[in-house]
């Protein structure tokens, strides 16, 4: 079971100072921490539940939207981003890893008493940036997959000649 990172999408947008200093809209921020959490997800390890508060929304349903290991909430009018936090943090798996990012203090302090860890909003964005760099160094320095032929690799010399002369012929 991978571990989960529960993320307060809002907390960590407000406390993201490219997302100030670009004047990025709303949409575009929630867009960009979408993508960021995406690449993240996958070099990782985690599995990601990206929390919208929809609290002041007419919103009569809480909607979810599930990218590979990443599922995208945004919560129902009257329902703040605490109360689905807290009871995510409830619902959790006592043997799955809970990792919850946010800059809130009441809220890490709940989330800690029920046994998750706390990630603040300036922990997060920098392991954002961290871990895919880390993950495009490896990419760049692992071999190109159009190279090789794991399967041929495997093979005796002798098979191998033989499956080239099979190939040649029908050429």
């Amino acid at each position: 079971m991978r571990p989960l990172l529960l993320v307060d999408g809002y907390n960590i947008i407000g406390a993201w100072p490219q997302a100030v200093h670009e004047g990025w809209s709303i949409e575009e921020a929630r867009e960009r921490l979408h993508r960021a959490l995406e690449d993240y997800d996958g070099y990782a390890g985690v599995e990601v539940l990206l929390e919208f508060e929809g609290h002041l929304s007419d919103r009569r349903q809480r909607s979810r939207d599930r990218t590979g290991n990443l599922t995208c909430v945004f919560t129902k009018k009257g329902e703040t981003a605490d109360h689905y936090i807290e009871a995510t943090a409830n619902n959790n798996p006592r043997r799955r890893p809970l990792q919850v990012a946010t800059s809130d203090g009441v809220q890490q302090t709940v989330v800690l008493g029920r046994g998750a860890e706390r990630v603040s909003a300036r922990e997060l964005l920098r392991d954002l940036t961290e871990v895919r760099a880390r993950g495009s160094r490896a990419h760049a320095a692992a071999p190109a997959a159009s190279n090789r032929n794991p399967l041929e690799e495997r093979l005796p010399p002798e098979q191998r000649e033989r499956l080239e002369r099979m190939r040649r012929s029908r050429d």
